[in-house]
């Protein structure tokens, strides 16, 4: 099993910073599918109210209760502060959606102990799994 398959196989709540509530964006399309598949979606954006019927919080340390993955839908160069506040949140893993790549970030999560995926897509691994 990857690391990909392992952290979705193990995980309940995902914090997705960048979500727009536009059905035509790539956040949107994998909030859908994460929803569909079981998991709870929670939106972490500014800009929006609530997303898919869900309250959006304007950062990740606004999020009431655990969450378990911190998925992340902004440019490269925003990635650390947004990994800084995983850490701090107590997420166990951050993951950074294609094309999204921030060595720099990646390894302040690994060293916080936080397992990381980067320029991977969720339902795109999430559809590779076996037996899902």
């Amino acid at each position: 099993m990857t690391l990909a398959q392992e952290i979705l196989r193990n995980t309940k709540t995902v914090a997705m910073v960048g979500l727009s509530a536009n059905p035509e964006r790539p956040s949107n399309i994998v909030a859908v599918y994460l929803k569909e598949h079981g998991y709870r979606v929670i939106p972490v954006n500014p800009n929006e109210k609530t997303v898919l019927g869900e309250v959006s919080y304007p950062d990740l340390s606004s999020v009431p209760g655990k969450v378990d993955v911190v998925d992340i839908f902004r440019k490269s160069e925003d990635v650390l502060p947004i990994v800084r506040e995983a850490i701090k949140k107590g997420a166990r893993a951050v993951w950074m959606q294609e094309g999204v790549i921030n060595k720099e970030a990646a390894a302040a999560a690994r060293q916080a102990g936080l397992k990381v995926v980067m320029d991977r897509c969720m339902r795109k691994e999430h559809e590779k799994m076996p037996g899902d």
